[in-house]
C-alpha cells in the first residue's frame, strides 16, 4: 500500500500492542512496536516516512512528551494519539501540540486503519512535495559538483537524485580518481539525512587493532589506556551517512562484524553488551568487481549482496572525454585562486592534447595536471600540451576513442559492437587491426563473444 513507509507504534500493554500491530500489518501497512517511548525515539529522524501512533499513558515518558520530542525532530511527522483515559480537554492539549488525531479507548479497529492511512498519505504526501522542492532547489548545485555535459555524467546526477531520498543502501563503483567520495556526499547532501553528520571511513587506512574501537566505539577500562567512553565511526554516523571507502580492502575477519552491524543496524561498543540503535545510510565505495572477488573468496558474498542494494557505475574520464576541457577549465580556476596565480589561457592544441590523453588516474589526474599547469611546473607542458595534430590524425583519435568505448561497453561482443558502431564485422576487425586495439582483452572471459 505505502511501499518504504512505516508505523512506529508505542504501547506498554503486550497484548493490545500484539492485537492492533497485527491489525495494522493485516491492512497493508509495515509496522514497527515499541512498548516505550524511549525504544522509539531513535528510529525517528529527519524525514522518517511513515507516521506514530502512540498511547497516552507510558512508563516513564509519555504520549505526550513523545509527541513533543517528535515535533522537535519533525513537525511534519504524523503522530495520532490513543488513550483509555481521554477527555475533551485532553484532546485539544493533543491537538495544539500537533496530534494528527485522537483516539479514545475503546476504538474500532476500522477506524484507526481509517485514520491511520489518512495520516500516512499525508506523509507520502509530505516526502513527495520535499524531494521534488530539493530536485529543483539542488540542480544547479549538483551539476556544479559533479561537473559534465556527456550522457554518461548526466545520467549519474540523475541517478543521484533519484536515490538521495530513498534509504537505499548504495555500492558507488570506480576507478581511482573517477570522484566515488565526491558521489557520496552528493547523495547525502541532497537528501534528508544532510543536517547528520556524513562520516568516511578508509576500510584499507585502519590498523587491524584499532579497528573495533575506531569502527564501534569503546567504553571506559575496555583496554589498556582506554580511560574514557568513546564515540565510533558509525554511531557518528547516527542520523546521516557512512560511507565505507576502498570496502575491498577491509580484512575478512571484521567483514563479518560489520555485516552484522548493518543487517541489525545496532552495534555494541567494545567492552559493553549493551546494543546501541543507529541509524545511518550506507554508500561503499570500491574499484573492483566485489561480485568477483566474493568468488574468488577474497570478499564475503553476503556483505557484498548487503551492500549491492543500488549501484552507481561512475564512467572513467576516457570514457566522457567530451567533458574534459570543462573539467580542466574548473581546475584551472580553482588552482588559480588557490596559488594566487593568473589563469593560464587554454589553446586549442592544449586541449587536443588533453582529450588525447587516457587518464588512467582520471579526474584526480587531470585536477593534478592543472594544477601544475597554473604554476608552471617542469612537466606541465607534458601534460596539457602537444605538437598541432593535423585533422586525420584528430579522426583517428576520435574513432578510436569510440571503438574502445563501444568495446568496454559490450564486454568485446562483435556483433553488438557493429550494432553500436553501425559498421560491419569486417570494418570493424580492419579497424582493430589499424588502431593496435586487442578485442579479447575487453572479453569477461576467454573465448566469449
Amino acid at each position: 500500500m505505502f511501499d518504504g513507509f512505516k508505523i512506529l507504534f508505542v504501547e506498554d500493554d503486550p497484548a493490545v500492542r500484539s492485537s492492533v500491530a497485527e491489525t495494522l500489518e493485516l491492512a497493508g501497512f509495515a509496522v514497527a512496536s515499541f512498548e516505550s517511548a524511549e525504544r522509539a525515539l531513535p528510529h525517528i529522524v529527519p524525514g522518517f516516512a511513515g507516521i506514530v501512533i502512540s498511547d497516552v499513558r507510558l512508563p516513564r515518558m509519555d504520549g505526550f512528551g513523545l509527541l513533543e520530542r517528535v515535533g522537535a525532530i519533525d513537525a511534519t511527522i504524523p503522530m495520532i494519539m490513543v488513550t483509555g483515559h481521554g477527555d475533551v480537554s485532553m484532546a485539544v492539549q493533543a491537538m495544539r501540540l500537533g496530534a494528527y488525531d485522537f483516539i479514545e479507548k475503546p476504538f474500532a479497529m476500522e477506524r484507526l486503519v481509517t485514520v491511520a492511512g489518512r495520516a500516512m498519505e499525508k506523509s507520502a504526501l509530505r516526502i513527495e512535495v520535499d524531494t521534488l522542492r530539493r530536485q529543483l532547489q539542488h540542480q544547479a548545485g549538483i551539476e556544479a559538483t559533479l561537473l559534465g555535459n556527456s550522457p554518461a555524467m548526466r545520467e549519474v546526477r540523475r541517478q543521484i537524485i533519484n536515490l538521495a531520498d530513498t534509504s537505499a543502501d548504495v555500492l558507488v563503483f570506480g576507478e581511482t580518481g573517477t570522484g566515488k567520495e565526491v558521489v557520496a556526499r552528493c547523495l547525502h547532501d541532497h537528501s534528508v539525512r544532510r543536517q547528520a553528520n556524513f562520516v568516511a571511513i578508509n576500510c584499507g587506512g585502519l590498523p587491524e587493532n584499532l579497528f573495533e574501537s575506531e569502527i564501534f566505539g569503546h567504553v571506559a577500562g575496555a583496554f589498556t589506556n582506554a580511560s574514557k567512553r568513546r564515540i565510533g565511526k558509525i554511531e557518528h554516523a547516527h542520523g546521516g551517512t557512512l560511507l565505507l571507502d576502498e570496502i575491498e580492502s577491509m580484512p575478512m575477519g571484521f567483514q563479518v562484524k560489520l555485516l552484522r552491524a548493518l543487517q541489525e543496524r545496532k552495534i555494541e561498543r567494545l567492552g559493553s553488551n549493551e546494543q546501541v540503535p543507529v541509524d545511518i545510510r550506507i554508500v561503499a565505495a570500491t574499484k573492483c568487481d566485489l561480485k568477483e572477488l566474493s568468488a574468488q573468496q577474497k570478499f564475503r558474498a553476503d556483505l557484498y549482496y548487503r551492500l549491492n542494494v543500488a549501484t552507481l557505475l561512475l564512467p572513467p574520464l576516457r570514457d566522457r572525454r567530451e567533458d574534459i576541457p570543462m573539467l580542466f577549465e574548473q581546475f584551472l580556476l580553482q588552482a588559480a585562486a588557490r596559488y594566487g596565480r593568473a589563469v593560464p589561457a587554454l589553446q586549442a592544441d592544449t586541449v587536443r592534447a588533453l582529450m588525447a590523453r587516457d587518464w588512467p588516474g582520471n579526474v584526480r589526474e587531470l585536477r593534478n595536471a592543472a594544477d601544475r599547469y597554473v604554476l608552471g611546473l617542469p612537466g606541465a607542458q607534458d601534460d596539457a600540451a602537444a605538437p598541432p595534430a593535423t585533422l586525420a590524425q584528430q579522426m583517428d583519435m576520435i574513432e578510436k576513442s569510440l571503438i574502445e568505448q563501444a568495446l568496454r561497453q559490450h564486454q568485446g561482443r562483435p556483433l553488438p559492437v557493429c550494432d553500436a558502431l553501425g559498421i560491419g564485422k569486417k570494418t570493424l576487425y580492419d579497424k582493430l587491426h589499424r588502431h593496435g586495439i586487442a578485442i579479447d582483452e575487453y572479453r569477461p572471459a576467454a573465448g566469449e563473444a
